[in-house]
Protein backbone atom coordinates (compact mmCIF):
# COMPACT_ATOMS: atom_id res chain seq x y z
CA UNK A 1 0.00 0.00 0.00
CA UNK A 2 1.36 3.42 -0.95
CA UNK A 3 2.04 5.74 1.95
CA UNK A 4 0.03 8.95 2.24
CA UNK A 5 0.74 12.05 4.30
CA UNK A 6 -1.57 14.29 6.29
CA UNK A 7 -1.84 17.79 4.78
CA UNK A 8 -4.76 19.26 6.77
CA UNK A 9 -6.65 18.50 9.98
CA UNK A 10 -9.72 20.16 11.45
CA UNK A 11 -9.92 19.39 15.15
CA UNK A 12 -12.37 20.01 17.98
CA UNK A 13 -10.06 20.76 20.92
CA UNK A 14 -10.63 21.48 24.61
CA UNK A 15 -7.97 23.44 26.53
CA UNK A 16 -7.63 25.42 29.78
CA UNK A 17 -7.71 29.23 29.57
CA UNK A 18 -3.92 29.34 29.72
CA UNK A 19 -1.94 29.49 27.51
CA UNK A 20 -3.59 32.29 25.57
CA UNK A 21 -4.82 31.55 22.03
CA UNK A 22 -1.80 33.24 20.33
CA UNK A 23 0.63 31.31 22.58
CA UNK A 24 -1.28 28.08 21.97
CA UNK A 25 -1.31 28.54 18.18
CA UNK A 26 2.41 29.39 18.15
CA UNK A 27 3.23 26.27 20.17
CA UNK A 28 1.17 24.03 17.86
CA UNK A 29 2.81 25.62 14.80
CA UNK A 30 6.23 24.48 16.07
CA UNK A 31 5.22 20.86 15.40
CA UNK A 32 7.46 19.49 12.61
CA UNK A 33 5.59 19.36 9.29
CA UNK A 34 3.08 22.03 10.34
CA UNK A 35 3.05 25.19 8.19
CA UNK A 36 0.02 27.04 9.57
CA UNK A 37 -2.44 26.90 12.46
CA UNK A 38 -5.83 28.61 12.61
CA UNK A 39 -7.51 28.64 16.05
CA UNK A 40 -11.11 29.77 16.58
CA UNK A 41 -12.79 30.05 19.96
CA UNK A 42 -16.12 28.20 19.85
CA UNK A 43 -17.18 28.27 23.49
CA UNK A 44 -15.78 29.27 26.86
CA UNK A 45 -16.74 28.20 30.37
CA UNK A 46 -15.23 28.85 33.81
CA UNK A 47 -12.18 26.64 33.33
CA UNK A 48 -11.89 25.66 29.66
CA UNK A 49 -12.14 26.82 26.06
CA UNK A 50 -13.58 24.78 23.20
CA UNK A 51 -11.67 25.44 20.00
CA UNK A 52 -11.84 24.66 16.31
CA UNK A 53 -8.20 24.14 15.25
CA UNK A 54 -7.20 23.93 11.59
CA UNK A 55 -3.69 22.62 11.03
CA UNK A 56 -2.07 22.60 7.59
CA UNK A 57 1.34 21.39 6.49
CA UNK A 58 3.42 19.18 4.25
CA UNK A 59 3.57 16.05 6.37
CA UNK A 60 1.80 16.35 9.73
CA UNK A 61 2.67 13.70 12.31
CA UNK A 62 -0.65 13.21 14.10
CA UNK A 63 0.87 11.54 17.18
CA UNK A 64 3.43 14.32 17.61
CA UNK A 65 0.69 16.91 17.12
CA UNK A 66 -1.37 15.28 19.90
CA UNK A 67 1.70 15.32 22.15
CA UNK A 68 2.28 19.03 21.51
CA UNK A 69 -1.38 19.82 22.20
CA UNK A 70 -1.09 17.89 25.45
CA UNK A 71 1.89 20.02 26.50
CA UNK A 72 -0.58 22.95 26.55
CA UNK A 73 -3.12 20.94 28.57
CA UNK A 74 -5.30 20.46 25.47
CA UNK A 75 -7.11 17.32 24.32
CA UNK A 76 -8.66 16.44 20.98
CA UNK A 77 -12.39 15.79 21.28
CA UNK A 78 -12.81 14.88 17.62
CA UNK A 79 -11.14 14.92 14.24
CA UNK A 80 -13.71 16.62 12.01
CA UNK A 81 -11.77 16.69 8.73
CA UNK A 82 -8.61 15.09 7.34
CA UNK A 83 -6.90 15.78 4.02
CA UNK A 84 -4.19 13.37 2.92
CA UNK A 85 -2.20 13.04 -0.29
CA UNK A 86 0.69 11.14 -1.72
CA UNK A 87 4.06 12.63 -0.84
CA UNK A 88 5.74 14.82 -3.48
CA UNK A 89 9.03 13.18 -4.57
CA UNK A 90 12.23 15.07 -3.71
CA UNK A 91 13.20 17.51 -6.45
CA UNK A 92 9.67 17.58 -7.91
CA UNK A 93 7.57 20.71 -8.13
CA UNK A 94 4.09 20.73 -6.61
Amino acid sequence: MERSVIRRLVLDVLKPHEPSLPEFASHVCKTPGVKSVNVMLVEMDEKTESLRVIVEGDEIDFELLKKNLGECGAVIHSVDEVVVSRPVPEGSRS
